[in-house]
């Protein structure tokens, strides 16, 4: 069920992190992997280098363009010849509480997360679904965040932008599925990457910790296992899931 031996994996956002967690997993698993970067070509090179096997692809552009959407998937597809699997994972966080900023600032905010995080991820689909329309099938996974559910206070427009991206996954999930497309969601909670160090440190680390009874948070490697599992054949009629990986720190219903 894990064996990806002959697809290719476009995989938004794997210079870092969770991203690159994910494309190494699929590298150890078979896949030809696409690792996309927006501005940090040198931790991109790094990931390309750590992955196993040969033939692997370097891809950049700004999600938040159309223009460089369509024109990253063209060169995965130009390379490579097809688009098996995409993984939506690049996304952007930006504090706006309400009360501590300007007006400008707020609609900046809102501005630049949904366009990364929602079109961005809209608009990757759209152009890598028509491929995989055209191959017969394929496999779509976003990661979302807990953030979706519970809220972010100094971040509302990440939490709105999940929340679409979530709604967004299941529409597709009933749209693509007669085209033997699937498309599930991972919804991790805080996870150890780089972009999280600033608030895992100290006591709100420690209370961010606590929010699990597991006393931590999640490794990048353990949501690459689920966005790798909701990838895998035998998972697609998992089509419109969303998979909770955030320790039991916050549970719904």
């Amino acid at each position: 069920m894990l064996d990806f031996t002959g697809k290719v994996v476009l995989i938004t956002g794997s210079s870092r992190g969770i991203g690159r967690s994910i494309a190494q997993l699929f590298a150890e698993r078979g896949a030809r992997v696409a690792v996309h970067y927006h501005t940090n070509r040198s931790a991109a090179v790094v990931t390309l280098a750590s992955l196993t096997g040969d033939d692997h692809i370097l891809v950049q552009g700004d999600v938040a363009d159309p223009a460089a959407v369509a024109a990253i998937v063209d060169e995965v597809v130009a390379q490579a010849g097809k688009i098996d699997i995409l993984i939506n994972n690049a996304a952007i966080y930006e504090n706006h509480p309400l009360a501590d900023v300007d007006y400008q600032t707020w609609q900046e905010g809102w501005r630049h997360t949904i366009e990364t995080n929602v079109f961005g991820a809209a608009n990757m689909s759209y152009c890598a679904a028509r491929h995989m329309i055209a191959q017969g099938g394929g496999r779509i996974v976003n990661v979302s965040s807990r953030g979706a559910f519970r809220g972010e206070p100094s971040a509302p427009a990440y939490g709105a932008s999940k929340a679409a991206l979530n709604a967004m996954s299941q529409s597709l999930a009933k749209y693509l599925a007669p085209y033997n497309i699937s498309v599930a969601v991972a919804a991790p909670g805080f996870v150890e990457t780089d972009m999280a160090r600033g608030a895992l440190a100290g006591e709100s680390g420690n209370e961010i910790r606590g929010q699990s009874p597991f006393n931590r948070v999640a490794k990048p490697e353990e949501v690459a296992y689920a966005v790798l599992f909701l990838a895998s054949e035998g998972a697609e009629f998992m089509t419109g899931a969303i998979i909770d990986i955030n320790g039991a720190s916050y549970l719904r219903t």
